[in-house]
């Protein structure tokens, strides 16, 4: 298992790695899950290849429930696909499990067994509504099972002011929930918004309220606006700028968006 290192002179690239639909899940197409193996083996290694640091592992299966819960065949088949990207991928490339909506715990599995070094939980702290229904945060029995199966090592990137998390009723600044996140076991944390300055603002909200607390972008970057963003902050989750039309990680893509932030 290759560990995340927060470094203040480098910043992490972590490259998203879609998946279709699994077993378990409504839309999954019969027969499909070798294809979806082999694309994701082929994003991850193409993001290798062209100078990322890791790749967040994530489930796009559309239709979820709101609770920390996940089908047992949902889990297996991720499970599977972990294990084949880490085969296929280097020691010291970093991978990131994230079952969607909220499925920490099995996150955590995964990432623990397959040698994952990170999982990103959409909803760690508070509450937010989704289009699902509102998804509310148990960080206590996170963390418990967390230690109960010794993954303590899979450090955990908290969402807490993004496409995924808005805090449910307002009223609190990215950094007042990300010292919250710090305060339950949060590793890191995930700030986004499609308006950059928001999502500056956001950065400096955490910089304020948790200092030292390293801070991800959490989407919303492309090959214009990555040299701007990327300065601020410690880590970004990067996805479909580096994609083709089929959603497989394009590797000259990749290339272009790491000159530009090692710039």
């Amino acid at each position: 298992m290759s560990d995340l290192e927060w470094r203040a002179e480098r910043l992490l690239v972590i490259g998203m790695v879609h998946l279709a639909p699994l077993p378990g899940t409504p839309l999954y197409r019969a027969d499909s899950l070798d294809q979806t193996i082999t694309v994701a083996v082929e994003s991850a290694c193409a993001l290798e290849a062209g100078g990322a640091d890791g790749c967040l592992i994530q489930t796009v299966d559309r239709l979820y429930g709101v609770s920390d819960d996940a089908d047992p065949a949902r889990t297996c088949a991720a499970t599977l696909i972990s294990q084949a990207v880490r085969g296929a991928t280097g020691p010291d490339f970093a991978i990131g499990i994230q079952i969607m909506r909220n499925a920490v715990r099995a996150s955590l599995a995964v990432a623990h067994l397959c040698g994952g070094s990170f999982v990103r939980a959409a909803v760690l702290v508070g509450a937010t509504v989704s289009a699902h229904g509102i998804v509310t945060a148990d960080p206590l029995t996170v963390m418990e099972y967390r230690r109960k199966i010794g993954a303590e090592r899979v450090q955990v990137i908290a969402d807490v002011d993004s496409m995924h998390f808005r805090w449910l009723g307002g009223g609190r600044e990215a950094g007042e929930v990300a010292h919250a996140a710090r305060g339950v076991g949060a590793s890191a944390v995930a700030v986004g918004h499609p308006a950059p300055e928001t999502t500056l603002e956001m950065v400096r909200s955490v910089r304020e309220h948790a200092p030292g607390l390293p801070v991800v972008l959490a989407g919303y970057t492309n090959h214009d606006n990555a040299a701007r963003l990327t300065a601020a902050v410690d880590g970004v989750f990067v996805g479909g700028c580096l994609e083709d039309s089929d959603g497989r990680v394009d590797e000259q893509a990749v290339s272009r968006y790491i000159e530009i932030v090692r710039a």
